[in-house]
Parts: structure tokens; sequence; C-alpha cells
């Protein structure tokens, strides 16, 4: 059933030059046939637009290219066809981009697979065409809507990720494990974390976005935790573990009760029967050694 069908008209005057027209041929025997200029090429009822597009690859077959008649009949089959890029576009509606947006990048898929198209082939054009469009469409999304730039191959399980999830929530009434997930993608778990961490990536917060608390409206930088000097010695406690193991019991002991409990230096001669003086030559001798060790890890 073909409703809302454009007028369709022939016609023997090229729309410019007012030569012959660009759809004017001779057939396989030798005879003179014409083809239909479009009006309304985005109302064209899809049964319509699959036996026009046969004719014109027909005739664009047999035309030069860069001609003005070649890309007469070139922009007649975009034209015709954009119907089958805002169907492909519609399954990435939810994405929250504009549907415009992507019916242009989906465009440039039709385009080229107009370009590639062989009739040789004996595929149908609907078929041939859509993977161009859908390729172009989900290139634009994994080039261009990460806010931080990740692999291609994170990108690509983030959305194997989201899928999981989404079957896994629906089989098991609760969140998968990434233990379920791992199994579900045949990946390893350290595989499955990495892409969770991606997925981060994908969306961005602006430090100036405006959030809620208890005392009111507040931008996020203002409710961020305060940075904490003492995460700088993480590092240092670090590398100075190994350090500290390998001096004497007795200097552990004297750095512990100096350090760790704050105890002067009398104190800790009184602690360990040592006079002041000998706890200072241990403790300087410790805290030296201590002290290479770590410029050396460095």
């Amino acid at each position: 059933m073909t409703s809302a069908t454009p007028t369709v008209t022939t016609t023997t005057e090229d729309a410019t030059a007012g030569g012959p027209s660009v759809f004017e041929g001779r057939g396989a025997g030798g005879t003179s046939h014409e083809l239909p200029a479009i009006e309304e090429p985005e109302k064209l009822a899809p049964e319509d637009a699959r036996q026009l597009s046969k004719s014109l690859f027909d005739r664009l077959a047999v035309l030069e290219e860069g001609t003005h008649e070649y890309q007469y009949v070139r922009n007649t089959l975009i034209e015709i066809n954009l119907t089958l890029v805002r169907y492909s576009a519609r399954r990435f509606r939810s994405r929250g981009d504009d549907m415009e947006d992507i019916v242009q990048v989906g465009t440039i898929g039709l385009i080229k697979a107009i370009d590639r198209f062989d009739l040789s082939r004996e595929v149908e054009f609907t078929t041939f065409a859509i993977p161009y469009v859908v390729g172009e469409i989900k290139r634009f999304f994994r080039d261009t809507t990460w806010d931080v730039r990740v692999p291609r191959r994170l990108q690509e399980m983030r959305m194997d990720l989201a899928r999981a999830n989404d079957k896994l929530t629906s089989e098991l009434g609760r969140s998968p494990r990434v233990s379920e997930l791992a199994e579900h993608l045949g990946v390893s778990e350290e595989e499955i974390v990495e892409g969770q961490v991606a997925a981060n990536g994908y969306n961005s917060s602006s430090l100036d976005a405006t959030v809620n608390d208890e005392e009111g409206e507040a931008s996020l930088a203002d409710v961020l935790g305060a940075r904490d000097e003492a995460m700088d010695l993480v590092e240092d406690f670090h590398a100075l573990k190994p350090l500290l193991a390998d001096l004497s019991e007795r200097d552990r002991k004297i750095i512990e009760l100096r350090f760790g409990e704050e105890m002067t230096q009398a104190q800790i001669g009184e602690e360990l029967g040592l006079s002041q003086m000998h706890v200072s030559r241990l403790l300087s001798r410790a805290l030296t050694g201590l002290r290479a060790g770590l410029l050396t890890s460095n």
C-alpha cells in the first residue's frame, strides 16, 4: 500500500540546462526510456523508493562521474533514501542528542553506501545501506561523545556492560556482581572492573554545577572534600616500611618511642637504660640511614 505518494512527472529536459533529461537513455534492448522526476522525494512511499532507487542506480552506472547529470541522480538517490537514515537514527534517540544531528551523521553513511553500492551484487540497497548508516552514527558517538578520551576497546566494553547489566538485572532481580558480568561476557573480572572505571569518563560534571545540600543550593566545588595533606605522606610511608624492617630491634624501638609515643630523648633513655647522649647518637644514625634509603628509592 503506497499512501501519501508524491506527485510524479516525467521530464525530457535537464533541470537547469534545458538539454536532454538526465534520466533519458537507452535500455538494454536499445529502446529509449525516461525516469520520473520527484517533486517531493521525502514523501515517497518505501516501495516506490525501492523501485525508483533501482532505476536511478541503473542510470548512475552509465553516467560519467563528476558531471552535472551524475550529481543530479546521486542527489536524488540521497533524498529518496533519507527515510532509511531517520529509521536508523531512532535507535539512538535515548542518548539525549539532538535527532537532527544524528540524522546528519547518518546521512554521511548513506552517501558512502550510495557511492559503494554495486548493482552486480544483487542485494537490496536498503540491506546494503543500513549497516553503513548505523556504523557512521556509532562512530560519531564513540569518537565525540566521551568527555574523557578512553581506548576504543573500553568504549565498546561500556556498551557490552550496559546490555549485560540490563539483561542480568532482569533475570536475577538485582544488580549483577562483577563475577556474574565476567561470566556472562566471557572476560576476566579485571576487564569488567576496568570497563566500569572507564565508563565514568563518558559523562562529566562541571565544578560549577549546582547541587542541593543541607544548607540549600551550592556549587559542586563547594561540597567536595578538602585536600588532605596527610595523603602526600602515604607514598613515603610505603617506601619507609621495608627500611624500618632492616633496622635493629633497638633502633626500631627508639624510633617508635620518639615518633610514635612522642617521648623525649631523656625519657627514652630511662625506658631503655641508656644515657640521653647515647640515645641521641643512635637516633641520629638511624634517621640518617632511613633518609639515605628514601632518597635512593626515589
